[in-house]
């Protein structure tokens, strides 16, 4: 579906609620109702239609990586022996399971996966690598790139 075709399906009011709750997540449904103009019963009842009709897709707390003494995100490019279901698959199974990868896409362009990997450090990364990564089935090619910092990061949409 279409951004516009989305956005066509919603109102003013389901959007000002998606805004509202991207940004607090952890608001109480009276403050919501409050910044949407709406009853609490109306909000509430709007808030179930977008979590059914599959708008919000969970709600999750966003974990700063350097508490964790996780300060090290690396970008690493995959490229894969084939592209059959079959390579996919097993490729896309195995990296699942590797704890360190917070995202896996599937690309268009010179690369077949770009992942984004979280690390102590360049050494705790080498570990990681020599793990893990190296291990994935049909790789053929791997290259990384280290972030020297983060300029910004958002899990929220244009709505």
């Amino acid at each position: 579906m279409r951004k516009d075709s989305a956005r066509s399906a919603l109102d003013e009011t389901d959007l000002r609620i998606l805004r509202v709750l991207q940004k607090r997540g952890r608001i109480s449904n009276a403050d919501l109702a409050e910044a949407a103009h709406l009853s609490a019963s109306a909000c509430h009842r709007r808030v179930h239609r977008l979590e059914a009709e599959g708008y919000i897709s969970g709600y999750v707390a966003l974990l700063d990586h350097r508490k964790f003494r996780l300060p090290t995100t690396v970008i690493v490019e995959i490229t894969l022996s084939g592209q059959s279901d079959e390579v996919l698959d097993a490729f896309e199974t195995a990296v699942r399971r590797v704890p360190d990868v917070l995202e896996c896409h599937l690309m268009a362009g010179s690369a077949d996966y770009l992942l984004k990997v979280v690390a102590e450090d360049t050494e705790d990364f080498a570990r990681i690598h020599r793990q893990y990564l190296t291990r994935l089935p049909n790789v053929t090619q791997m290259q990384s790139s280290f972030a020297l910092r983060t300029v910004f990061s958002t899990t929220a949409l244009p709505v």
